[in-house]
């Protein structure tokens, strides 16, 4: 989330209108992110997410607002979003196709303890269940084909000064052409993913008492592929020291462990595990380094420092990880 395209008061309020979300009284641009635009809004109706598509085009938007909608009819807490009188989810702003969504409760827990990656393992596994009769399908956009594209555009900029880096980059994208070509991994279970299911897209309440989940939001990496891939991408964010990039094992077990008792792993699961987690850190390594060496002007925009997700991968290459059956 940044923003790219400035929208006047006027122009959302036109929208709430039109959405029949009510009178709209404030509009502010979040900071956080850097795919899309986007402001909060508040109407008299409830509060929502205001988000201009920078990049996805018109074609590829529909299944993430129909993946939205069909989690959201199957009960996972997920931003609904909001139809026009025919039905569209799909609307205009400042030029851009938008979407308007709603702002889930509560707030993050950037410091998550292994109740928390309890909550979200399970959460994950009912996601995956529920997201599996979606009848759509499209590519995870951030998958191998677009690491293959991406990693001769990045190389240039470490070739001279990193040249280990550079080594790592060509390195592992071989290691994960492979697991990805192997018989194993063309037989791991797929299905519609979240793939950015960070400690900064999941909310949680407390006002009741201990944290409860409370939803899952910004789907806009979504796609089809390997359920293990969403599983490694949320062990390498809430399982893992920021610091040091180590896994923490207790964290990552309870977590697999509770997603594993809504759906459990089948064998090529938990012996592709280490190599998945390694695919999960390549994947945000790459895109970071996309965004901090060809960056794109936006308000509110601070790129995120590659260096973090350098730190995983290595120590995913030199501790591979195996969940207990």
């Amino acid at each position: 989330m940044a923003v790219y395209t400035e929208v006047g008061f006027d122009a959302a309020a036109a929208l709430c209108t039109r959405l029949g979300l009510g009178r709209l009284s404030a509009l502010h641009g979040i900071r956080s992110g850097i795919e899309n635009t986007n402001y909060y809004a508040t109407t008299e109706h409830g509060q929502w997410v205001l988000t201009l598509f920078e990049r996805l085009t018109r074609a590829e938007l529909p299944y993430y607002l129909r993946l939205m909608q069909h989690l959201a009819a199957a009960g996972i807490p997920v931003p609904a979003p909001q139809a026009d009188a025919g039905g569209e989810l799909l609307h205009e702003l400042a030029g851009k196709p938008a979407a308007v969504v709603t702002r889930l409760p509560g707030s993050h827990r950037l410091a998550p303890t292994a109740t928390h990656c309890v909550q979200v393992g399970a959460m994950l596994a009912q996601m995956h269940k529920a997201a599996a009769t979606l009848p759509l399908a499209q590519p995870h956009l951030r998958g191998l084909a677009w690491w293959e594209q991406t990693v001769p555009v990045v190389l240039p900029y470490l070739n001279q000064r990193q040249p280990a880096q550079a080594a790592l980059l060509s390195a592992e994208l071989r290691f994960q052409q492979e697991r990805a070509a192997s018989a194993m991994g063309q037989a791991l279970p797929s299905g519609p993913i979240h793939a950015d299911l960070f400690r900064d897209n999941v909310m949680f309440d407390d006002t009741a008492g201990d944290d409860r989940l409370c939803g899952f939001f910004d789907f806009y990496f979504a796609g089809t592929d390997h359920w293990l891939f969403d599983v490694a991408t949320c062990l390498n964010d809430w399982c893992t020291d920021l610091e040091s990039g180590r896994l923490d094992e207790s964290r990552a077990a309870a977590f697999v462990a509770a997603y594993a008792a809504v759906r459990p792993l089948v064998a090529a699961e938990r012996r592709l595990m280490p190599a998945m987690l390694r695919a999960a850190a390549f994947r945000f390594w790459l895109s970071r380094l996309w965004d901090w060496h060809l960056p794109r002007t936006a308000a509110l925009l601070t790129p995120k420092d590659p260096v973090h997700f350098e730190r995983v991968l290595r120590d995913r290459i030199e501790r591979p990880w195996h969940p207990v059956a």
